[in-house]
């Protein structure tokens, strides 16, 4: 293989090439825009705040206009042309802020070899920000560069800062002058109440990192169990304690005015006297939320339920070092530390820890597991301790008392789609302008105390990263649980980390490495060829590591990819022999909530798709049903002629999925397999396996480690999850977190158009009226008629017979009596509902006589109970309370216990009865026997297995129900992100 030499360093400063942008032409005018009003809704269809007109290029969707409008504009302050101040209005203004204070502390910190690079790097970070290629951290677009462009300033918040040419730790005397671009923060503390460091001091701490739109992490196992003795005599009052008065800090400060939730990770490690209590925490506290709901309290999240129990506001995750899992292996027992003299307090058998683990996880989701050994034998700087911590989102994995501040660069932009390559030149240049851009935010930042300025600025870590690979791939026609899609991740990680490094040692040639290199360059340089074994796939020849990593198979890896990943770790090491590295960490792989969304990402840091069928904001509000634009790429790779590509199109437009599509050659059926099955009869969706594999292909190259969760359905078991975590163990992962579809309370309570908005541009589901509108187009265009009678069906009226069965069911809501009536066909399908209530006045029992009629006519023109149900269950108006029903004990309004009937008798939807054991006679047999729908798809006899995001919780800014984004919440309505990124 042929082998490049680092390139040639100057001393004298940073070269930087152009790539996107030509000398003397101006950034800016190399795109055309639009303006576009943002009107931000909430749930129920109100504006919030005041409509705001702004100028974006022309290919920014209304989404990533409505979140630069709404959240990273400048409300005040601004200058304006004819004297005063105001807002402002454009994205130039937001971009030229941002990369003209990056290119300031830049040029008068020694970082460019010259003025005309200082424009270059200026003007090849304006194209790439304006293109959405890039982009850093919500912190930086809220307040980099407002003082150098616009003069505003304020009184300092407590804040801290090194100053780069002295090196001396100073006070900030200033809120803007020195921004704060960090969005991670671990943060240590002591066995000690009051005094500086200690669990109060802690809570100080996070507030000002929550208050800026950050969040922090911490391991709290220095605090001594509860019975420890204390100094001054008695006992303490135990960790568990504690962490609920920091539980309820932080929901204070959500609850403060902040656009942005406070996130926040409790760490904990295993040996530690109330680890128990730890891990069952979140699963007790479920069981009260279930004991308040049954009693009438609403299961909304932000509703009483949630607020009134504990550990709602917090990732919490249990240290794991690989000593534990010797002693689950061979059936030993577990010892509980003292935390002030070590001594052994209790044993608990591995197994049963082990098993409180699963059953915790499978009820409430907590706790994650972070492997103790694992990440610390990829440390760089075990001289100065251990790792003991992350952030919330897991991703930023260092020592306490330090920050990273996050970028990530679009996939998709540098993926050649006619001759399916990554322009890696391309690539390359934009991760070393990046890793630029991040180290000058280290030597420009201040930080929220003294601790974490100084050690900081002393280890300068990076969290550079990347998204939209799902959608990378789908449209390369690669199957994300494919080898070769995994080896890609891996070389493009690779790539990623490789160059990063690269980068860091040019500016440590410059700027001198980060101050603890020295005594950690052993260890540092273990780690990179530890990296760089793996690109050459040669994971036996790692040093130090207990299990080996997952190298770049040569045989599934294209040449000029692995040739890249390869060159980049040799180029990385010789240069870092030589001049040490500015940085102690470079890449991670963070949720990319917000930013995602702002750069029109198909899909988020590493997940995959996450549906064939997305909705596409609209600027006068509501949503279009789109298909999935990486599927016409992908089918025309794959050789689809365009009659078939349209007819594959038309189908998951009307049925939501592709998995009996006619068309479809049975080997591409992988390749359009999503996070969740698609579509309310889809069966298909990605397997647990396959995310923890894809995780892998990617943690070998990573500094740091990886922002996700395995998404696991409904009906997983406990030792199904204890299997997942097992594996992730086994496969070298540093953390993992898993998700169980309806493991909480929490459900939203919303109108049907609440949860169309909520899964828009996100969630496939079928959307009755696009069905229609999709199928009359077709059959208007096409010549073929077998294809045009099969159409038709989905659009003409079935007709019930004359006399037909059917069942009536009386209940009580509430004291109200309800009487459902039910019609079917032949075969046993619902074909017709009637509904009829006493003791409720005449408008109200018409208004539910026409509802029901209309209801009726949907099932009769083909739209699946499946969709009535979804759009209609936790509706919530008067009367609403306790049922009288054999399997239904609670409902939010008579509404949502139709369709919890309607669902549990004719779809066996048990995760909708409350009693699940004393089912109806009727159990939708006709269900069971008519196994295929109009189109010859299977259809599923749950629902319960599909995995979505039923019980996220609602975004804090408009109400909407958020989706999952790694290990955090994202809102695609607008945009908030739940997490630091």
């Amino acid at each position: 293989m042929e082998k490049s030499n680092p390139s040639e360093v100057h001393m004298n400063g940073l070269q930087i090439p152009r790539h996107f942008t030509q000398a003397g032409t101006n950034p800016f005018e190399l795109y055309k825009y639009q303006v576009l009003n943002s009107t931000v809704r909430n749930a129920t269809g109100e504006p919030i705040g005041e409509p705001i007109n702004v100028e974006v290029p022309m290919a920014w969707s209304q989404l990533a206009a409505d979140i630069l409008a709404q959240k990273y504009l400048r409300k005040a302050g601004v200058p304006l042309s004819g004297g005063g101040t105001g807002a402002e209005h454009s994205v130039k203004q937001v971009v030229d802020r941002l990369a003209a204070c990056w290119k300031h502390w830049g040029e008068e910190n020694g970082y460019f070899a010259s003025p005309e690079d200082a424009q270059t790097f200026y003007d090849e970070v304006v194209f790439m920000l304006l293109g959405q290629m890039a982009a850093p951290n919500s912190p930086q677009w809220f307040n980099t560069g407002l003082f150098q462009s616009y003069g505003i300033d304020g009184k300092s918040q407590g804040h801290y800062h090194v100053d780069a040419k002295t090196g001396k730790l100073r006070k900030s005397e200033s809120a803007y002058a020195r921004p704060q671009p960090h969005a991670c923060f671990i943060l240590s503390v002591k066995d000690d109440l009051v005094n500086e460091g200690g669990i109060m001091d802690l809570f100080v701490r996070e507030a000002r990192i929550f208050k800026y739109g950050a969040g922090a992490g911490s391991n709290y196992s220095d605090v001594r169990g509860k019975g420890e003795a204390l100094e001054g005599g008695g006992t303490s009052s135990g960790l568990m304690s504690f962490l609920k008065v920091g539980d309820r800090a932080a929901a204070a400060i959500k609850s403060g005015g902040t656009t942005r939730r406070a996130a926040k990770m409790v760490c904990l490690d295993l040996d530690h006297p109330e680890i128990m209590e730890f891990i069952q925490w979140k699963s007790q506290e479920e069981k009260k939320v279930a004991a308040l709901i049954a009693a009438g309290y609403s299961a909304d999240y932000e509703g009483e339920a949630y607020n009134t129990v504990s550990g709602q506001n917090s990732n919490n995750s249990v240290r794991i070092p690989d000593a534990f899992f010797q002693k689950l292996q061979t059936g030993g027992d577990w010892e509980l530390k003292a935390r002030t003299n070590g001594a052994t307090l209790s044993k608990i058998p591995a197994a049963k820890l082990w098993e409180e683990i699963g059953n915790a996880a499978w009820t409430s989701a907590d706790p994650g597991l972070q492997f103790d050994s694992r990440i610390n034998e990829w440390h760089t700087c075990p001289a100065d301790g251990p790792i003991r911590a992350s952030n919330p989102c897991s991703e930023y994995m260092f020592l306490d008392d330090t920050a990273c501040n996050l970028a990530s660069i679009n996939l998709k932009p540098f993926w050649n789609a006619k001759d399916q390559t990554l322009d890696v030149a391309k690539f390359a240049h934009a991760v070393r302008l990046w890793t630029i851009v991040l180290e000058i935010s280290v030597t420009m930042a201040q930080f929220p105390s003294k601790e974490i300025a100084q050690r900081s600025f002393a280890y300068r870590t990076l969290g550079l990263g990347y998204a939209n690979l799902g959608g990378l791939l789908m449209s390369a026609g690669l199957g994300y649980d494919s080898d070769e899609a995994r080896t890609i991740t891996g070389a493009i990680t690779a790539i990623m980390t490789g160059i990063s490094y690269k980068t860091s040692a040019e500016m440590a040639a410059i700027l001198g490495p980060f101050a603890a290199f020295k005594r950690n360059r052993a260890s540092m340089l273990r780690v990179l060829r530890n990296h760089r074994f793996a690109a050459y796939n040669a994971p036996e020849a790692c040093e130090g590591l207990k299990v080996l990593p997952q190298g770049i198979d040569p045989a599934k890896c294209p040449e000029y990819l692995l040739e890249a990943a390869c060159n980049a770790w040799d180029a990385a090491i010789q240069l870092g022999e030589a001049h040490g590295f500015r940085n102690a960490q470079t890449t991670v792989l963070a949720p990319t909530g917000t930013i995602g969304l702002l750069m029109d990402c198909d899909t988020t840091g590493i997940e995959p798709e996450f549906a064939l069928v997305k909705y596409k904001k609209l600027a006068g509000g509501g949503y279009m049903t789109i298909v999935n634009q990486s599927i016409s790429t992908s089918l025309r790779l794959l050789g689809y002629a365009d009659h078939d590509m349209r007819k594959i199109e038309a189908y998951i437009a009307a049925t939501g999925n592709i998995e009996h599509c006619p068309e479809l050659r049975p080997e591409h059926l992988s390749i359009f397999d999503c996070a969740n099955q698609c579509g309310p009869q889809g069966q298909r969706f990605l397997s647990a396996q396959s995310h923890l594999k894809m995780m892998a292909s990617a943690q070998p190259f990573l500094s740091g480690a990886i922002s996700k969760t395995v998404n696991m359905p409904h009906q997983t078991s406990v030792a199904e999850i204890k299997a997942c975590y097992e594996q992730a163990w086994s496969l070298g992962l540093k953390a993992c977190a898993i998700y169980r579809d309806g493991c909480k309370q929490s459900q939203p309570l919303n109108t049907s158009a609440q949860k169309q908005e909520s899964k828009a541009n996100v969630v496939a589901e079928l959307d009755p009226q696009a069905i229609l509108e999709a199928a009359r187009q077709i059959m208007a265009a096409s010549t073929d008629t077998t294809f045009k009678r099969e159409l038709s069906r989905i659009v003409e009226r079935k007709r019930l017979p004359a006399r037909r069965a059917g069942f009536t069911q009386k209940a009580k809501i509430a004291g109200h009596t309800v009487f459902v009536r039910t019609g079917e066909y032949s075969d046993g399908t619902l074909g017709e509902i009637f509904i009829d209530m006493h003791k409720e006045g005449a408008s109200f029992r018409s208004l539910l006589n026409c509802f029901a009629i209309a209801t009726s006519i949907g099932l009769q023109y083909g739209v699946p109970l499946e969709e009535f149900v979804e759009k209609f269950t936790f509706t919530r108006f008067e009367p609403a309370g306790m049922v009288e029903h054999p399997n239904i004990k609670m409902a939010t309004s008579v509404v949502d216990y139709v369709f919890r009937m309607l669902a549990l008798e004719y779809l066996q939807r048990t995760d909708l009865a409350h009693v699940a054991d004393e089912s109806p006679e009727k159990t939708a047999l006709s269900i069971a026997q008519n196994e295929t729908n109009e189109w010859g798809a299977a259809k599923p006899t749950t629902d319960a297995s599909r995995i979505s995001t039923s019980d996220a919780p609602p975004c804090n800014v408009c109400g909407h129900i958020t989706v999952r984004s790694g290990t955090c919440y994202k809102c695609v309505n607008c945009g908030t992100s739940l997490g630091c990124s």
